[in-house]
């Protein structure tokens, strides 16, 4: 799988595949009959994630996890409830991914987000769209952090305590150096168990 990142290729024109299935309103000029999305539609996607997208690791406390933190790698995009069909269109091209509200039961914020968090769709489906579709922003070094990152977890570097701490490494220095972000790196680094209390302790559940 780690291949995939690396070179990661759509199909040759002359290969068809299963064809893509579009819902709503917005089918028209969404791909051709390989499923693959035209250039015009390609190009604006990857614009509109330039302005309003997100290559995001998330960093949870996890105590059922060996190590107790969890890694997420995940791809979101957030617009207001009314724009909700371009998010369904991004979603049909890419063929993967779910819209919800950012914040449920928010009378002030009435944002919807659509998220991928499945690392088979990540892997396999929106990093070769955006290998493809180049973006143009700071986002570009984001996006190729965060194939780092899928690259690492497809190694099962995120199951010990040295591979788990070069991803975090990495994802804090994503979007923005982690501003946002509730806990510090050295605060997370700092309640990794040592490893030698690891190997001591049976593997339960994985990350």
């Amino acid at each position: 799988m780690l291949g995939s990142l690396e070179n990661p290729t759509l199909p040759p024109e002359n290969v068809g595949t299963v064809p893509m299935t579009v819902r709503g309103n917005n089918a028209m000029g969404a791909g051709d009959q390989q499923g693959r999305p035209d250039e015009q539609i390609g190009h604006y996607i990857a614009g509109f994630v330039d302005g309003e997208g997100s290559f995001h690791v998330a960093v949870q406390r996890n105590p059922t996890t060996r190590l107790k933190w969890q890694v997420i790698p995940e791809f979101h995009i957030s617009q207001n409830d009314g724009n909700q069909h371009v998010l369904a269109l991004i979603r049909d091209v890419l063929g993967c991914g779910y819209i919800k509200p950012n914040h449920p039961g928010s009378l002030r914020d009435r944002t919807c987000v659509l998220v991928v968090r499945n690392h088979a769709d990540l892997v396999e489906k929106v990093v070769p769209f955006f290998r493809r579709f180049q973006l143009r922003t700071t986002k570009r070094a984001d996006f190729d952090r965060f194939v780092e990152v899928l690259g690492l977890i497809a190694e099962d570097k995120h199951r010990d305590p040295v591979g788990l701490k070069q991803i975090l490494t990495v994802a804090f220095s994503m979007n923005q150096g982690g501003a946002r972000r509730r806990k510090s790196l050295e605060t997370i680094l700092a309640h990794l168990e040592p490893s030698e209390t690891i190997r001591q302790t049976p593997e339960r559940a994985k990350i």
